[in-house]
C-alpha cells in the first residue's frame, strides 16, 4: 500500500465513508484510517437512522430533503452493487408533535418553500392516524422521578406530518455500502489503526499511526466522530472555532410496540415529553431522548471510556415517557437497547468546513442528527475542498452547493466553524 494520497480521511463511519466516495469520484486519491475493525462500527452503529426534514434553518432542511432522494435510490447513488447487501430506506412518515420550542408555523412555511409535502393534524387527526396515542400536552418535560411527571395534561396537541420521512433499516450497513463503493472507485481503507500524531509540513500533512507508519497527503479530513476534538488537538486545530463540539453519551431503548399502534406506524418526534419513537423489525419500537432540560446531558472526556451498556436510570426516563404517550406500552423490567457516543455541537448543527490550517478540513459536530444527510455530506465536503484548493476564500465568501434533485441552493457557510450560534435551534438533537 502507498503511504501517500491526495486526501487522508480519519474516520470510516457513515460520514467519512461518504466523503471518501465523493472525493474519489472527483479524482482524488484517498486513504481512510479508522481505529475500529470496519466501517460504521462507532457512532454510526448506534444511530436510530431517522430520515426527517424538520430543521430550524433553511439549509438544514434543504440538505435533509435532498438526502432523501439519495436514500430512495440508494443503489443508484452508490453506483456499485455491494455483495453483502444494501441498506434500505423505510418510508413510513413522521409525526412531529406540537411544541412551542419548535413552532409548527415556522416548519410549515419552510416546507412550502422547499416543496416538501406535509399535513397539519389536530388532536383528532393525530389519534385517528395513531390509535392508542395520548394527545395530551405535558410540556415542559419533567423528571420521571418527580410528582409533577404524573400531572394531568394542560391541553391537547396535534402534529405536522411529513409522509416522505422514515428511517434506514441498518445504519452500519449503510456505512459499509458507502465504504465498499468508495473502495471500488479506488479509495484505500486502513482499519484497526489509530492516529497518534499529525504534523503540517510545507505542503503536506504527515499522519502518524500507532504502528509507526506515516501517511502523507496534502489534505486531511477529520471525520472522527466523538474523537474529532481530540484529533484537532493533536493537529493544533481549533483556535478560531466559535462553535463548541464535545462527545456526549446517549441511549436508545428497545421495547415491544403496543398492539394499538398500526403496522408501519410513523416515526413520532415528541419534544413535548422529550422523546422520539421509531418502529423496528419484529413488531418492536425504539425510544430515544431529545435532551429535555430536566435530564442532564452526559458529556464525557474520553469516548473510549464511556459505558457501552444501557442504564436503568436512562431506560426509565425514556421508556416511562414513552408509556405516557402510548398508555398501552408494556414497560419491561430491565433495560434493553444500545448506548452510543455522539459528537455534539453547542447548537446541535454540524461543522462542515475548512480550518485555520491549510489542507485540514472538518466534518464534525454531527450530533446524532446528521445520519440522514450522510449521502450528501460527501458532496458538500468535496465542494468545499475543491473550492478552497482552487483559491476560494470560503471564510469571507462562503461556497454554496446546488442540490441536483431539488434544485435548492445550500449555503455552506451555514455549517461554518465560525458561525454565530443558531438562535432558532431547539437546543435538542432535533435541531
Amino acid at each position: 500500500m502507498s503511504n501517500t494520497a491526495d486526501a487522508i480521511i480519519v474516520g470510516a463511519g457513515v460520514v467519512g465513508a461518504s466523503i471518501a466516495l465523493e472525493l474519489t469520484r472527483a479524482g482524488y486519491s484517498v486513504t481512510v484510517v479508522d481505529k475500529a475493525g470496519g466501517p460504521g462500527f462507532g457512532s454510526t452503529s448506534a444511530s436510530s437512522a431517522v430520515v426527517r426534514f424538520n430543521y430550524s434553518t433553511w439549509d438544514g432542511m434543504a440538505a435533509a430533503w435532498e438526502s432523501k432522494f439519495r436514500w430512495e435510490a440508494w443503489a443508484d447513488h452508490l453506483g456499485y452493487a455491494d455483495p453483502t447487501g444494501l441498506a434500505s430506506f423505510q418510508r413510513c412518515g413522521l409525526a412531529f408533535l406540537d411544541v412551542d420550542i419548535m413552532p409548527r408555523d415556522r416548519m410549515a412555511k419552510m416546507f412550502v418553500e422547499a416543496g416538501i409535502p406535509f399535513e397539519e393534524w389536530g388532536p383528532e387527526e393525530l389519534t385517528r392516524a395513531l390509535p392508542g396515542v395520548d394527545a395530551g400536552r405535558y410540556f415542559p418535560p419533567k423528571p420521571v422521578t418527580s410528582e409533577e411527571f404524573f400531572d394531568a395534561p394542560t391541553g391537547t396537541l396535534g402534529a405536522i406530518y411529513t409522509p416522505d420521512a422514515g428511517y434506514v433499516d441498518d445504519p452500519r450497513l449503510a456505512a459499509a455500502n458507502l465504504a465498499a463503493a468508495a473502495a471500488h472507485a479506488g479509495a484505500v481503507f486502513r482499519y484497526r489503526r489509530t492516529v497518534t500524531a499529525l504534523e503540517q509540513r510545507s505542503r503536506t500533512w504527515a499522519v502518524t499511526l500507532d504502528d509507526g507508519e506515516v501517511l502523507e497527503g496534502a489534505i486531511v479530513v477529520n471525520a472522527a466522530g466523538p474523537w474529532s476534538s481530540g484529533l484537532n488537538r493533536l493537529a493544533g486545530i481549533g483556535s478560531d472555532f466559535t462553535v463548541t463540539v464535545a462527545p456526549v453519551r446517549q441511549e436508545v431503548h428497545h421495547v415491544a410496540a403496543p398492539p394499538t399502534l398500526p403496522a408501519g406506524f410513523p416515526v413520532i418526534a415528541d419534544a413535548d415529553l422529550g422523546i422520539y419513537l421509531r418502529g423496528e423489525s419484529g413488531g418492536h419500537l425504539l425510544i430515544g431522548g431529545t435532551e429535555p432540560d430536566c435530564d442532564p446531558l452526559e458529556w464525557i472526556d474520553d469516548p473510549d471510556a464511556a459505558n457501552p451498556h444501557p442504564t436503568t436510570e436512562r431506560f426509565e426516563a425514556q421508556v416511562f415517557r414513552g408509556a405516557r404517550r402510548l398508555p398501552d406500552l408494556a414497560v419491561p423490567n430491565r433495560p434493553r437497547g444500545i448506548a452510543g457516543v455522539y459528537d455534539a455541537s453547542g447548537d446541535w448543527a454540524p461543522v462542515y468546513d475548512r480550518t485555520e490550517a491549510a489542507g485540514y478540513y472538518v466534518a464534525m459536530g454531527t450530533s446524532g442528527n446528521q445520519f440522514k444527510n450522510a449521502p450528501l455530506i460527501g458532496s458538500l465536503m468535496t465542494t468545499i475542498i475543491d473550492g478552497v484548493a482552487n483559491g476560494a476564500d470560503h471564510d469571507a465568501q462562503p461556497l454554496s452547493y446546488t442540490a441536483p434533485h431539488t434544485g435548492h441552493v445550500i449555503d455552506l457557510g451555514a455549517f461554518s466553524r465560525r458561525r454565530p450560534p443558531n438562535a432558532a435551534s431547539s437546543g435538542t438533537v432535533l435541531g
